[in-house]
């Protein structure tokens, strides 16, 4: 339950460290309409990078059995997220970066 949060949190953290070092990647359109919808919902993970990870980061723990439910919960409890706002991500995250798993 808390390897959504762990993964995320060192995800963020990582990204912090070497930001300078990586040279910022030109979103595509799909991380454009994402990071949009987003940023539309006041959700802040510091960076658009972080964004867009995260929201790979869901994809990852759906692809791996985990219920949608559960990852928002997961987002709830270790982030600055409250229910309504970790559900939204996770259905942004879904419909950007894994439609396959829209009607599961």
């Amino acid at each position: 339950m808390r390897s959504l949060l762990t993964g995320l949190a060192l995800v963020v953290a990582l990204l912090g460290l070497v930001g300078i070092a990586i040279p910022t990647a030109h979103a595509d359109g799909v991380d454009d309409a994402f990071l949009k919808a987003v940023n539309s919902k006041g959700i802040n993970f510091g960076s658009p990078k972080a964004a867009i990870v995260a929201g790979h980061e869901v994809c990852d723990e759906l692809d791996q059995g985990r219920q949608k439910a559960d990852v928002a919960t997961d987002m709830t409890n270790g982030g600055n997220l409250d229910g309504y706002h970790a559900g939204f991500f996770v259905g942004l995250s879904i419909a950007a970066y894994c439609p396959r798993h829209h009607h599961t």
